[in-house]
Order: C-alpha cells, then sequence, then structure tokens
C-alpha cells in the first residue's frame, strides 16, 4: 500500500474537523497522525508479539519483558527463532503462561502458513482481524492496534478501547459519557478515516 504524504493526512484532519468541530482544538494542538505515513520498524510478527508482551502491564515492564524475549531467541524475534525457544526460556524472560501460549501458537501459525505475514498487508481489514483473533490470546483489540500501528489502516474504529471512549468524552464534555455501543455510531461520520479520529481521541485522554 502507498503510504500517504502529509498533505493527504493534513486533508483526512481537515475532514475529522469538517465532521466534528469539535476535534479542531486537539488537532492544531497534536501531532499529525502517523497513520499510513511512517513505515512501521518492526516485522508484522513482531510487533504482534510486542504487543502480547504489553498486555495488562506497563510501558516500562513491556518494553523490559520484551527485550528479555529477544534475548532468549537469540536476539531476533522470528517464528522460526521462537520456535526453537523452549517454553521455559519464554517464562523465565517474563512471558505469562498465557502470553506463552499466545506467542507460540502465532509462531506455528506463521511457519505453517495457517497467516502468511507475506500477504496480510493486503487484505481487507476484517479478514486480517479474524485471521488474528483465531490465534489464542490474540483478541479483536489486539488485532485493531495492529491494523493501525503496523499496517496503517485509516478506518479502524476501536470502540472497546478506554483511551478512545475517555478522549471522545474529554472532547464532548456536554454530553454523557459514552458506552461502545453509542461509540460505534457516532463514528459513522468518520467513516473512511476513523483511526485517525481515534488517534486524536487519544490525544484528546
Amino acid at each position: 500500500m502507498a503510504r500517504l504524504t502529509v498533505a493527504q493526512m493534513q486533508e483526512h484532519c481537515d475532514r475529522l474537523r469538517r465532521a466534528d468541530r469539535a476535534f479542531a482544538p486537539v488537532i492544531r494542538g497534536a501531532d499529525l497522525c502517523p497513520f499510513g505515513r511512517v513505515r512501521p520498524r518492526s516485522t508484522h510478527f513482531e510487533s504482534l508479539v510486542r504487543a502480547v508482551t504489553a498486555q495488562q502491564v506497563s510501558t516500562a515492564a513491556a518494553r523490559s519483558i520484551f527485550a528479555r524475549v529477544a534475548a532468549a531467541s537469540g536476539g531476533d524475534i522470528t517464528p522460526e527463532s521462537v520456535q526453537a525457544t523452549p517454553h521455559e526460556h519464554l517464562r523465565g524472560a517474563g512471558l505469562s503462561a498465557a502470553k506463552t501460549r499466545t506467542v507460540a501458537e502465532l509462531a506455528t501459525a506463521a511457519t505453517s502458513g495457517v497467516i502468511d505475514f507475506r500477504t496480510l498487508a493486503r487484505q481487507s481489514d476484517e479478514t486480517v482481524i479474524e485471521e488474528l483473533t483465531a490465534i489464542h490470546g490474540i483478541g479483536r483489540w489486539t488485532a485493531e492496534m495492529f491494523l493501525m500501528f503496523q499496517l496503517g489502516r485509516l478506518d479502524v474504529w476501536p470502540v472497546g478501547d478506554l483511551g478512545v471512549r475517555r478522549g471522545w468524552d474529554n472532547l464532548h464534555p456536554a454530553e454523557p459519557s459514552v458506552s461502545p455501543a453509542a461509540l460505534h455510531d457516532r463514528g459513522e461520520r468518520f467513516r473512511g478515516f476513523r483511526s485517525v479520529a481515534a488517534w486524536y481521541c487519544w490525544r484528546a485522554a
């Protein structure tokens, strides 16, 4: 997929402002949304292992655990290196039993071809979500973060994310606190660039 230019992302921000003026101050004061503009620094597989590692722990703890997992796997996080690493070594690096199972199943899916990471970026959003959530321990939220931050997809609306909902509430203080179902409906006005709206909800949070 071709990368967006700064001008193209600014046009999406203009569309967001026109759709909902409450976003204007945060767009003006925050960094430009990076989705679709910045190439990811890690492979698709590595980014998912990082996301699994980060579940339910602090950012600092996630970084430390991921570094130890990489060291236990020989320095590189690949499906082959993970498969060659005994589970007790992954546990010793700080992964829980459940996360160890998830990482191991993800590696098996990659090496067996159940998930083809070479073609994943060409699949639809829902197909990517369906393939990833078939792996134990990977839920819709993790798949949505992968779509946004790794694949740069522009129309993902993660209504289950607490930060997005808090940001929405901060931007719309006169409204009742928004539920996931209500936020889903409110996002229809941003269809086509809902990831951009989510990014600025996070900034507002």
